[in-house]
């Protein structure tokens, strides 16, 4: 099995994480001012991890100063695409992109920026996709 985890730099660490788990309704499972794991409630698969720019001396997670998210979607599949963008408009988002049919893809989604300026797209994985 593989399985992507994906590591961002954050400048507040708890902040962020209370950030995505009111957007994503998702938990904690690690806790701290350095790093968090954020797991999805139903089965605890790991959805994001947060780590607090200069500590561990990462190479690439040393400063917020160099311009991030370049290259880089934050692209999650939810089945509560509706509970989700009510969770968006609650949190006073950044929004891009409100709700709309990718034709490419054939799902629901729209676009955000989350508290570090990270690009975050939400598409709806249930079965209705053209919803």
């Amino acid at each position: 099995m593989i399985r992507t985890e994906v590591i961002i730099g954050v400048k507040n660490v708890p902040k962020s994480a209370e950030w995505y788990m009111a957007l994503l309704d998702c938990k904690t499972t690690h806790g701290g001012n350095n790093f968090e794991i954020l797991v999805d409630k139903q089965d605890g698969t790991t959805i994001l991890c947060l780590h607090k720019w200069g500590v561990h001396e990462h190479s690439t997670l040393i400063s917020p100063d160099v311009k991030k998210g370049n290259g880089l979607i934050l692209y999650f599949r939810v089945d509560n695409f509706d509970e989700v963008w009510d969770n968006a408009r609650a949190l006073y988002a950044v929004i891009e992109e409100v709700p709309h049919l990718n034709q490419n893809s054939g799902r629901q989604e729209f676009s955000l920026r989350d508290l570090d300026g990270y690009y975050v797209e939400i598409a709806n994985d249930s079965g209705d996709l053209e919803k």
